[in-house]
């Protein structure tokens, strides 16, 4: 934050000074003064990319990491699982200072205002998506540590912002969402409903844009489950209701081409896997996607792994699911390289992630299966009446197995780690749907822990850290912990801890915050207000 306020105000310096300047000097064409109108379409699309990067920016220096495919934030989502370092990085949970969002907020902020000029009103579609996005960098860094600057946050004549706390947070951030929502609706016309906005990298239609910040809210509702009963004033089960029960004035996504998803392409922004890659060696599929995939004989078993070639040497075929082994991330990384050398556990599956540059898929933000699950586990906490959490559940589910573009009756090619042809397999919808461990046992904790557990599956690779906050919510899907893997205790973190900057330059009010919260000290295994 105090990052964002001193740039506003070197920027208000060198305007101010070169205003002064006397002589020939001529002005820069090439350079925007304080008074040039620049497109807020150029400003959202750099915006739009760091929500696909993940908190506005990648920055080594403020302990930033990437929130896209087949990456750390993956591993600590235990979706793969690194055997060597050198080659694909580290498996523990070894975080510290986080970094934050409100490089976000600082292009939103130029963005609304460049709009407002433009188009001689707040009121228009960058403005409602200004709402979104602050919510959205607001919660992206609320939910990394507890309370946060919000309320005083941007204002450049305030350099040591206050605190808000954590409730406050998610109860101003839900009414931004709501005020997005409402600015949409009064925007959308016919003429325009399916439109995209200029700068707009995702390429949505604005109305479109209306069902993602009405999902985005849904995703907010259920995150906050621990809170539903003891803070009446935010009306969470209501909110969540409201919005299911009103599709007219809270329209959500109706299926996977509502996405918010990453297109990659082959000229700059390349999927992170590439056919020239030789490492696939390096990397397995973790046990904690395996072990439930392959338990209920789900066909994305086929789509994201290989069989593990000990399994294949000791007679199983490429069709028996036993044969696809998941490496468990808790074990100390040297025994997972000695262990999958010797083909103990599955790869990623080379010939669909490793094919081209542009990837097999977009990559996903926030998506139609998500939501679906978000609906039916409302409905399992009977937060919402007259739905059917069974029917929300399947749509999950089938939603998720059309993104990887499965028919029943498919023939799949299964290759080994380097692609080379290994058999095929025939995909069996019903082998999988009518699974007693998949059918929807009703709206008790057994079926509260199949939406969980499908949710986690539907997600894989996708929707940054999304996967790790549901476990650390819910504790399912169940996380390998308590090993060397994992780190020196081996306990996976319950948090981060606050950023380096605030703890330098708006030192008294971080201290405070932390004294408040958690007795004084910043520790990474204590639960926010949000996670208690």
């Amino acid at each position: 934050m105090k990052k964002f306020q001193y740039i506003v105000a070197f920027f208000a310096l060198v305007v101010s000074m070169s205003a002064c300047q006397k002589g020939n000097l001529e002005n820069n064409p090439n350079v925007a003064s304080s008074n040039s109108l620049v497109s807020p379409s150029l400003i959202l699309n750099r915006t739009l990319f760091g929500v696909y990067q993940g908190g506005g920016v990648v920055d080594a220096r403020a302990n930033s990491v990437f929130e896209g495919p087949w990456d750390q934030t993956m591993r600590w989502n235990q979706y793969t699982v690194s055997n060597l370092s050198y080659y694909r990085g580290n498996n523990s949970y070894n975080w510290a200072n986080t970094a934050t969002a409100y490089d976000m907020l600082k292009y939103v902020s130029k963005m609304e205002a460049q709009a407002a000029t433009q188009f001689g009103t707040a009121n228009n579609v960058y403005g409602a998506l200004g709402k979104f996005l602050r919510a959205y960098c607001f919660i992206w860094l609320t939910q990394r540590v507890g309370d946060i600057p919000m309320t005083q946050a941007g204002n450049e004549n305030n350099l040591t912002p206050a605190y808000d706390l954590q409730h406050d947070v998610y109860k101003n951030s839900l009414a931004l969402l709501d005020s997005a929502n409402t600015m949409f609706g009064g925007l959308i016309t016919s003429s325009n409903a399916n439109t995209t906005i200029d700068g707009d990298i995702y390429a949505l239609t604005v109305s479109q844009w209306q069902k993602v910040v009405n999902t985005y809210k849904l995703r907010v509702l259920i995150s906050l489950s621990k809170r539903a009963d003891d803070n009446a004033d935010l009306n969470i089960k209501t909110q969540f209701a409201t919005i299911l029960g009103n599709p007219a004035k809270y329209p959500v996504m109706t299926g996977n081409t509502d996405n918010l998803a990453f297109k990659f392409n082959s000229s700059y922004n390349q999927y992170p896997r590439t056919p020239s890659e030789p490492y696939n060696l390096y990397e397995n599929i973790g046990n904690t996607y395996l072990n439930t995939t392959t338990a209920t004989k789900d066909p994305r078993t086929f789509v994201i792994a290989t069989p593990a070639p000990a399994q294949l040497a000791g007679g199983k075929t490429v069709s028996d699911f036993t044969a696809y082994v998941g490496a468990d991330i808790s074990k100390a990384q040297s025994d997972l390289n000695v262990a999958s050398n010797a083909g103990a556990y599955s790869f990623v599956n080379y010939k669909r992630y490793f094919a081209s540059l542009t990837g097999p898929e977009p990559y996903i933000m926030m998506g139609y299966p998500e939501m679906c699950f978000n609906i039916a586990e409302a409905i399992n906490r009977g937060w919402v009446t007259g739905a059917d959490a069974a029917t929300w559940y399947n749509n999950g589910i089938n939603a998720s197995l059309g993104f990887y573009g499965l028919a029943d009756g498919q023939t799949l090619t299964i290759g080994d780690l380097a692609g080379k042809t290994l058999g095929t397999v025939t995909v069996k919808f019903s082998d999988f749907l009518t699974n007693p461990a998949v059918v929807y046992k009703g709206n008790n904790n057994d079926g509260l822990t199949q939406i969980l557990n499908q949710k986690y599956v539907a997600m894989f690779e996708n929707s940054g850290i999304e996967a790790f906050y549901n476990f650390r919510r819910t504790g399912l899907p169940v996380f390998a912990q308590n090993g060397p893997g994992i780190n020196g205790s081996g306990v996976i973190p319950r948090r981060w801890q606050y950023p380096t900057d605030e703890k330098v330059y708006n030192e008294a009010n971080c201290t405070s915050a932390i004294q408040k919260q958690f007795g004084g000290s910043d520790d990474l295994n204590k639960d926010m207000w949000l996670t208690k």
